[in-house]
């Protein structure tokens, strides 16, 4: 080093412990917060199973699916606004004012087009009135401008703020929703009790979109736009990757096994979700990380996570089996800790997708819907049972996550050989 050369400040040793012990802070804040909103919206599904009949609970689990893959959006724009921030923190308030005037206009839109999608299902989801299908519109309203708030929030690494939008989030819908449903069981009430309860974090995100400061021109609104397009694209390339197995068991097994695969879901699900924390820690750094280290450290934790869950799964297997509705499921006791290995590998995707999002490299989209093609076909050709079914999720996810984290490299030492 030259003299009066300044090394990085996270290239010393000394700023490696910083980030270190930054990144465990804000995991720890972040995976609380993450798992009270979650441990919140699951009392809310256990009111609406004991106060509703089984019809209006169906008509609510669709509904609340719609709502899941409407979130899309908002994931797209908390991705969009953390990168932006992330990477040039000096262009902070102008971003936000970018965010601010868009996030409202991109949530109106959302929640109309879906509300207008939904009111077209109103008969072959059997809701009896068009009434829970413009509220399921009206919710995404407040939750898609959640995602902007939690994306300045994420950005600037405020690991509090974040948690507590997300705490909000989840409450929102237990105390507003599950209090509707107290009031009057049906499922316009639950609704009702979701649009109202779904601006909560709206009201505990308020502060991130203000301002310190008008000074500097304003961010032109066309690339955002397009990159939260973009970043759409790709969440819902993965949601549908994630949520192909539950139709395909729907489709494919009988009655008896669909239901069966249906319980192993619930670990699977878990086992993709509970390490979403590290992609949402990890985010800003990913997205200021010119090489793939953060990456790679990143994938690690994750990856210990899941193999952790698995073996503890496949050793306490009738532990295993509580959770997921108890002996009238035994019959894959001893397979649920693949469900939890197909879940985990998923969590890996999740994790390259929100990678790819911060580094702003949007070619994983294609990998995405081969890796659902691939999926679709060989489980119809083959007409697979459960382990068939769940085995090909693994093989799929291993494969994609193999050639997501090899591809660049071989890329980089191929042009490194040319040159």
């Amino acid at each position: 080093m030259t003299h009066g050369a300044h090394p990085r400040p996270d290239v010393t040793y000394g700023g490696r412990v910083r980030r270190a012990g930054g990144l465990l802070s804000g995991s720890t804040v972040v995976a609380a917060g993450m798992i009270g909103a979650n441990a919140a919206a699951y009392g809310m599904t256990i009111v609406a199973a004991r106060l509703l009949v089984p019809r209006d609970l169906g008509a609510v689990t669709a509904l609340l699916g719609i709502l899941q893959i409407g979130t899309v959006v908002a994931l797209s724009l908390q991705a969009v606004t953390a990168r932006r921030i992330a990477v040039a923190p000096d262009q902070r308030e102008a971003t936000i004012g970018t965010v601010a005037r868009v996030s409202v206009a991109i949530a109106l839109g959302t929640g109309l087009l879906t509300g207008l999608v939904t009111v077209a299902l109103v008969g072959a989801l059997d809701l009896g009135s068009i009434w829970p299908a413009l509220l399921t519109g009206a919710t995404l309203v407040p939750l898609t401008i959640m995602g902007a708030m939690a994306g300045v929030a994420q950005g600037a690494e405020r690991w509090g703020s974040l948690a507590a939008i997300y705490l909000a989030n989840g409450f929102g819908r237990l105390v507003f929703g599950g209090g509707a449903m107290v009031i009057d069981p049906s499922v316009t009430s639950c609704l009702i009790g979701l649009a109202i309860g779904s601006w909560a974090p709206v009201l505990a995100g308020l502060p991130q979109l203000r301002r310190r400061s008008a000074d500097g021109p304003p961010e032109s609104r066309r690339p955002f736009l397009r990159e939260a397009v973009l970043g759409s694209h790709a969440l819902l390339a993965f949601y549908a990757l994630g949520n192909a197995d539950a139709l395909l068991a729907r489709l494919l097994l009988s009655p008896h096994d669909s239901g069966l695969y249906s319980a192993g879901l619930i670990l699977s699900k878990a086992a993709v979700f509970l390490p979403q924390f590290v992609s949402i820690v990890f985010f800003p750094l990913l997205a200021r990380d010119e090489t793939s280290r953060s990456r790679h450290r990143a994938v690690l934790g994750v990856a210990v996570l899941g193999l952790l869950a698995t073996v503890a799964t496949a050793l306490l297997p009738r532990l295993a089996l509580v959770a997921v509705g108890g002996d009238q499921y035994a019959e894959i006791a001893d397979r649920l800790w693949m469900f939890v290995l197909a879940g985990s590998l998923l969590s890996i995707v999740n994790l390259l997708v929100w990678d790819a999002l911060a580094r702003h490299a949007h070619g994983i989209v294609t990998s995405l819907w081969i890796a659902l093609t691939s999926l679709v076909v060989a489980t119809v050709v083959l007409q697979v049972g459960i382990v068939g079914l769940v085995a090909s999720v693994i093989t799929v996810a291993l494969a994609l996550v193999a050639f997501v984290l090899v591809a660049p490299t071989a890329r980089a030492r191929s042009i490194t050989t040319g040159a």
